[in-house]
């Protein structure tokens, strides 16, 4: 009786830990963090949006960590990316949580690109400030007074993907390209300036589909059985990418929270891979 109430607790645990294991913070969860100086609140949408946030939050548009020349949206050099979050007081050695207009696009795409600059503890906002204004919860439109700091990059080039990686991953069974587009840029039926289609061989999911109505990131369950559905599994290489990887980042962090351990972002993405004659689209 005694073992099997200890192996009863440890299935309780492990499910707690299961269920817990995503990086997002609920709004009930944030709240109860406001006042906590080693928690930093990152508005990663643009100065315009930041008109209205959450009280206390510091803006790091996401753009303004892009180079786009010669690849439209790729991530700036890390030391450089480094001092535009310090000059925000934004440090690696903080709880930072992210969030934004509730698309999770932007959020995602700021989560993916601390942990590529080595900072540990990285929370996305669930549901973003829509969510947070459904609560009540404090907003202001006055900017928050911001101390400059040093922010210390410890690159992670494991979660980062480059072309010659994309190349390989083509028709290798350890690797899976998961293009996180709408089916319609996915299949070359929407508009575009740029060539139609996708990378051979890749799948498609798109990133909406890690979201439920309200924007808030799918159960553990859910999001299992909508990524094996399409043979993402958690013993291949997972490498993200959409036309400029800005989409690819809520994505990576819902598999990374299932606990795939392989998984990247191909940050040169759609708009690297097209823009070469010799590389083929379907």
């Amino acid at each position: 009786m005694r073992l099997t109430k200890v192996l009863l607790v440890g299935i309780v645990l492990f499910m707690a830990a299961t269920i817990t294991a995503q990086d997002i913070i609920s709004v009930a969860d944030l709240s109860k963090e406001m006042k906590n100086k080693d928690v930093l609140i990152v508005c990663a949408t643009s100065n315009a949006n930041y008109k209205v946030h959450i009280t206390g939050s510091v803006n790091v548009p996401h753009s303004d960590l892009y180079n786009n020349e010669p690849i439209h949206s790729a991530i700036k050099p890390a030391d450089e990316m480094a001092k535009i979050l310090g000059s925000q007081g934004v440090t690696a050695d903080k709880t930072i949580v992210v969030y934004d207009e509730g698309s999770g696009k932007y959020a995602g795409r700021l989560y993916w690109i601390l942990k590529y600059l080595g900072a540990p503890n990285v929370k996305v906002l669930d549901g973003g400030l829509p969510a947070w204004k459904a609560n009540r919860r404090p907003i202001t439109g006055s900017p928050t007074k911001v101390d400059a700091a040093t922010f210390i990059p410890k690159v992670d080039e494991s979660v980062l993907a480059k072309i010659d990686e994309v190349k390989k991953a083509q028709g290798n069974a350890a690797y899976v390209l998961l293009d996180t587009r709408p089916a319609d840029e996915y299949s070359g039926s929407a508009d575009s300036k740029i060539r139609k289609g996708h990378i051979p061989g890749s799948v498609n999911i798109d990133f909406k589909n890690v979201l439920d109505a309200k924007g808030n990131l799918k159960t553990n369950d859910q999001l299992k059985s909508l990524f094996e559905s399409k043979g993402v599994t958690a013993d291949k290489t997972i490498i993200t990418y959409c036309e400029t990887s800005v989409r690819a980042g809520i994505v990576f962090m819902a598999l990374k929270g299932l606990g795939y351990t392989k998984v990247k972002v191909y940050d040169g993405a759609y708009y690297e891979w097209q823009a070469t004659a010799s590389n083929k689209v379907e």
